[in-house]
């Protein structure tokens, strides 16, 4: 794993963008799971998955494959 892969990547304003771009649709998604799946543990378990995958995304915008800072 990269030196850097649990230091704080601040990002460009381009990064910003593209970061709410994938907030918005992950919020559109989550919308979907409330609406549509029935309540019980299988529903939490999705909606915390989707919340993990939305949170990584946003990580990966901000790094290289190796874990560096993307400049």
């Amino acid at each position: 794993m990269h030196v850097l892969t649990y230091d704080y990547a601040k990002p460009t304003d381009e990064q910003v963008e593209r970061m709410q771009r994938v907030r918005d649709a992950a919020k559109v998604f989550d919308e979907v799971l409330e609406r549509e799946l029935p309540a019980g543990p299988d529903k939490t378990w999705a909606i915390r998955n989707h919340r993990t995958t939305a949170m990584w995304a946003n990580v990966a915008i901000t790094r290289q494959p190796d874990g560096s800072p993307r400049t």
